[in-house]
């Protein structure tokens, strides 16, 4: 988490972006052993098309600029959410999920299913190309 307490590989075991330098790059397909996430899990409702899901924390500076990538991308494509989720206060879900650095942004797709994962801040271009995946 650059310096905010969690250190380590994402889940997918290839660090931040699946393995891509800095975070940049759409990662790799995984579930984390988790089925679907819907409005229970998301604590919203997921977009009918796909969702950006965001794990985020209250010092992440780099959270700040993914929330603002994630919203410009869901505005530009119908049919997308953004959710973001606080990581402190849904720890059981990070756990079950395997987060271990924030950001690390979750593609949903329509039927809540992980089809793309990557931790840190991701470029808007990856993002799109992630979505790809979902829609």
């Amino acid at each position: 988490m650059r310096g905010h307490g969690a250190t380590g590989q994402a889940a997918d075991g290839h660090g931040a972006g699946g393995g891509t330098a800095g975070g940049h790059g759409p990662g790799r397909e995984t579930s984390g052993g988790h089925g679907p996430l819907g409005a229970e899990l998301l604590g919203r409702e997921p977009g009918e098309r796909a969702s950006l899901v965001q794990f985020s924390s209250a010092f992440c500076q780099p959270c700040r600029a993914t929330r603002r990538i994630l919203a410009e991308v869901a505005e530009m494509v119908d049919g997308v959410e953004h959710i973001e989720i606080d990581a402190e206060k849904n720890l059981e879900l990070v756990r079950a999920l395997g987060i271990e650095k924030t950001p690390t942004v979750l593609v949903l797709d329509a039927a809540g299913r992980i089809v793309r994962r990557a931790a840190g801040m991701p470029r808007k271009a990856d993002v799109i190309a992630a979505l790809g995946a979902a829609v």
